[in-house]
């Protein structure tokens, strides 16, 4: 007995031991690989150093939140693929800015789904190939290197000497409509002034100046009559990709500027029934459109970019500046009303095309809902940034609890783990004594409570019905919605439909009993 025991606390205790050597382990790698790291682009922190914090989106996140645009503003630290599990889904949009892990297939599925199914929005800022399993569902490719164009590229000052920077090629200038593509990319087009800016009828026609730091390309694939592809901003006809070296003529250098390929795409996937507040103050159906749009580089969002203000101090140059003089400037595309097309930050493009993407214009939707941003959502994914080396282990842990409750190969393989410590736990536990409960619907009269016999007819129709609706694998609800003709067609045996549906029929006990037992055999 004593050897028995001294097992039993063996085996316990490596299992116990095995455990915490497991958690120390996992939390020992998470912190090695985000130690020394700084978080960026990330919409919360705004109290770091001046030269990180124009790497952060905060001033984005204060732009469309509470005392901005009034957007009701959360976020995710785990995953997204959550997304589909939100309130009103076709009024929330998904903002991931720069993401520093790939996506897996299942988050890119759920992604998908949310935009095509749900008709939700997404944005989509990278530049780099973190974001291509997310693509690959929409046939959007993404270079990993930086486009480079020798026409349109902005100024940089030291704002302290005044001096210029030397010329970076990579810094690209592009003129983009919220909706609407002009053919001719050197067409001349309205400036959007700050009145066009409130009016869905004028910003759709004119166009804003956006700056980017290191864009890469991206292309459309493949063409798709289920939705509506705009390519909203494009290079010169000169840029081309580095992925060999800057040079122009290079053979492996893809040239940009023709073949789908751009700096911001949108698609819209229109004619997704939702239920949502109708005219009335009720609910009924509409229909909304399902949005993405992919952007090619991720600090378009940047502080630095974001802010006229924060772009000033930086030494972002205005197209009076006379370096200039020997290339075009974005003012070379655009026409303005007051003799003047200065760029304000990427603020006013981006704040205008989430407001168009949303469904503010929708007549179908009860103006209630529509008239203020406090009924539409904005979520920033923070689960894609590397965090500092304190909160990486919670976020990678509620992280991975999300994937292996919400993957299926994953939430196999916790399963079968579950079962093999199950296994070992039941090694360990004392055999109790053999025991068996015995349990049959035909001994009315045995029971501790008697049945009273007028609802011996009424409990054994319920049986039957429960076990159509188990055999079927249907919900209360589902097996509720089932007419009596899809229900005659489940069941098919005659005696047993008209038990259920014959109301001039009655049985006795001994019929009932019976019927039990043939209710029993019924779908074996």
């Amino acid at each position: 007995m004593a050897e028995v025991e001294s097992s039993k606390i063996k085996l316990e205790t490596w299992l116990l031991a095995g455990f915490i050597a497991a958690i120390l382990l996992s939390s020992t790698v998470i912190i090695a690989t985000s130690a020394n790291k700084d978080t960026v682009y990330s919409a919360y922190i705004t109290d770091e150093e001046t030269n990180l914090q124009y790497q952060q989106i905060s001033t984005m996140r204060s732009s469309l939140g509470e005392g901005g645009k009034d957007y009701v503003v959360a976020n995710t630290m785990s995953t997204p693929m959550l997304v589909n599990d939100w309130r009103e889904p076709h009024r929330t949009m998904l903002i991931i800015a720069a993401p520093e892990k790939p996506f897996d297939s299942a988050e890119a599925d759920a992604i998908y789904d949310f935009v095509t199914e749900k008709g939700g929005k997404v944005i989509i800022a990278s530049n780099s190939t973190n974001a291509q399993t997310v693509a690959d569902k929409f046939d959007v490719k993404y270079w990993d290197a930086p486009a480079i164009d020798p026409d349109r590229y902005y100024e940089v000052a030291d704002v302290k000497t005044d001096e210029s920077y030397p010329d970076d090629k990579r810094k690209l200038w592009a003129v983009a409509g919220v909706n609407k593509v002009w053919p001719d990319q050197f067409e001349a087009r309205p400036y959007c002034s700050d009145s066009d800016l409130q009016d869905s009828e004028k910003y759709d026609d004119c166009a804003l100046p956006v700056l980017f730091h290191r864009p890469t390309g991206i292309q459309v694939l493949e063409d798709d009559s289920n939705r509506n592809v705009k390519i909203l901003a494009h290079t010169s006809g000169s840029a081309f990709i580095a992925s060999v070296d800057e040079d122009a003529n290079t053979k492996g250098n893809p040239k940009l500027g023709k073949n789908n390929t751009g700096l911001i795409i949108r698609m819209d996937y229109p004619n997704i029934n939702v239920i949502d507040q109708v005219k009335g103050v009720k609910e009924g159906e509409v229909d909304v459109t399902g949005s993405i749009v992919f952007v090619s580089d991720h600090s378009v969002f940047a502080n630095h970019l974001w802010d006229r203000a924060d772009a000033d101090v930086t030494g972002k140059q205005q197209c009076d500046s006379g370096d200039y003089a020997d290339r075009p400037c974005w003012d070379s595309l655009l026409v303005s009303d007051t003799g003047t097309s200065e760029w304000n930050g990427n603020e006013d493009y981006f704040v205008t095309l989430i407001r168009d993407m949303m469904e503010h214009d929708n007549s179908e939707i009860s103006t209630v809902i529509t008239s203020e941003n406090s009924n539409f959502y904005i979520v920033f994914d923070e689960s894609r940034h590397v965090t500092s080396a304190v909160s990486s282990p919670f976020t990678e842990a509620i992280g991975a609890i999300v994937m292996l409750t919400s993957d299926t190969l994953l939430k196999w393989l916790i399963v079968l783990n579950l079962m093999a410590l199950l296994s070992i736990a039941i090694m360990v536990v004392p055999e109790k004594e053999n025991w068996r409960h015995v349990f049959d619907l035909t001994r009315f009269r045995e029971r501790p409570n008697k049945v009273d016999p007028n609802q011996y007819l009424q409990r054994v129709r319920e049986s039957m019905m429960a076990k159509v609706r188990q055999f079927n694998d249907l919900t209360r609800d589902e097996m509720a919605r089932k007419t009596p003709g899809e229900i005659q067609s489940m069941v098919k045996d005659p005696r047993l439909i008209e038990l259920l549906y014959s109301q001039q029929r009655s049985y006795s006990n001994e019929e009932l009993r019976q019927l039990l037992q043939q209710i029993r055999r019924w779908g074996k």
